[in-house]
């Protein structure tokens, strides 16, 4: 098969995605259109065996488990007193508040799955504090918006489990192989936030709290760090598989509901519901994504997209700097979720045919999905921080407040590159 065709299906699917078709849709009509130009009709009928496995995969009952598990700990105002409880402690470092913004995203992403959710939750609790205070409105924003992409990156993560399906790894190496890079990466954005304000001369700090008032705040990040612990704990010591520690972190974050006692009837239709909704779309978007790769693998795309690139005589080096433009540019159009199961069946098997580490390449997409989130025009993120903002200003004040993170994704994953221990160290020794 002609890259020339292989180009002009990708972009036709595209092509319906951006005119408003469901991702499911469009990615099933692309496979069975080509299955069917390839082999006829009896192509049909090796699509049912495919879909049936999809949805009895044990595997896969993790995505409901961990989306559960966010929407509990939104839902019980831990993440209120999360924020209290950093905002005591990293207060008083250069940009106040604006560090705990991205701590306070880093530890609910180590519950809760979803980038959105997490921009989402920590902006609404923290931008009506901002703007009181008098924080600019464009760090404010830029600081929400680039914290909520540590949601996919720091596990549990339903980007990893989506990635770990399509390419069949190991979640738990994933889960495992996203820690060091996401305090990392942690670590970048608050000092990017210290070196900026200290660079202005001025820079913001919170009033100091008394060491006993702080020490009491200890109390309540004991719920995400248990969960958390829980959760990567059964899975670094293989107590658990990845669909047993979501069982395990569901039945923690039920106690703490409990405890704060926010477990009323009306919470718990509320969490359910959404559960059911976004597992619904994710599970659908996946399933159209193995008929899809049943179209790739029986056409024999992968290999003559291998083939093309060899030809070119890319190394591995090279091969991932075009594609940390390429999805660059297919972030700036298409939601992460979409662009991770659209492109991955092809871009996969090349990776891994150059040498490319299959975990290390899993981060490095989670990556890409994280730059994607934050890239105008669809960067899911600046719309959610921007439709949460008190003051309701413009949406640009998020696109300039977020590309400094920008960037520094960028230069991050130019350090993986040259370092990729750092993420293929901690699940080597698992």
């Amino acid at each position: 098969m002609s890259v020339t065709l292989i180009s002009l299906a990708f972009f036709a699917m595209l092509g319906m995605m951006l005119v408003g078709l469901p991702i499911a849709t469009s990615m099933a009509a692309v496979g069975i259109v080509g299955g069917i130009a390839a082999y006829g009709l009896p192509f049909m009928d090796s699509i049912a065996p495919v879909v049936w496995g999809v949805q009895n995969e044990n595997l896969l009952t993790c995505i409901p488990l961990f989306v559960l598990l966010g929407e509990l700990l939104l839902r019980s105002g831990i993440a209120d007193r999360m924020y209290v409880a950093l905002s005591a402690w990293l207060g008083r470092m250069p940009g106040g508040l604006l560090h705990t913004n991205i701590g306070s995203c880093a530890l609910f992403a180590a519950t809760s799955g979803s980038s959105v959710a997490t921009a989402a939750t920590i902006g609404t609790v923290a931008l009506p504090s901002l703007q009181k205070r008098g924080y600019p409105m464009r760090a404010s924003l830029g600081s929400l918006a680039a914290g909520g992409t540590l949601g996919i990156l720091i596990p549990p993560s339903v980007n990893m489990i989506v990635y770990g399906s399509l390419t069949n790894n190991s979640i738990g190496k994933l889960f495992i192989a996203g820690i060091v890079p996401g305090l990392l990466l942690t670590g970048c954005f608050m000092l990017w936030i210290t070196l900026s304000n200290m660079a202005g001369g001025n820079p913001i700090r919170e009033p100091v709290v008394p060491l006993r008032e702080r020490v009491r705040t200890l109390a309540y990040l004991v719920p995400p760090l248990v969960v958390f612990g829980i959760v990567m704990g059964s899975l670094y010591f293989g107590i658990a598989t990845a669909t047993e520690s979501a069982a395990l972190g569901v039945m923690a974050a039920l106690f703490f509901v409990w405890q704060s006692g926010k477990m009323t009837w009306e919470v718990m239709r509320t969490c359910f519901i959404s559960t059911a909704r976004v597992s619904g779309m994710i599970l659908l978007i996946i399933t159209a994504a193995f008929i899809l790769n049943l179209a790739i693998s029986l056409t024999g795309v992968a290999e003559a997209m291998t083939k093309w690139v060899a030809g070119l005589g890319l190394s591995a080096t090279g091969l991932i700097l075009a594609l940390i433009v390429f999805y660059l540019i297919l972030g700036m159009f298409m939601d992460v979720l979409s662009m991770q199961v659209a492109t991955i069946p092809i871009t996969y098997p090349i990776a891994t045919a150059l040498g490319v580490d299959p975990i290390w390449f899993g981060i490095f997409i989670v990556l890409m999905c994280e730059l994607g989130l934050i890239t105008p025009p669809v960067g899911m993120n600046l719309f959610v921080v921007h439709g949460i903002r008190p003051d309701k200003g413009g949406i640009e004040d998020a696109i300039w407040g977020a590309l400094p993170y920008a960037l520094i994704m960028i230069l991050f994953t130019l350090l993986l590159m040259a370092v990729p221990q750092l993420v293929t160290w901690l699940p080597a020794h698992m």
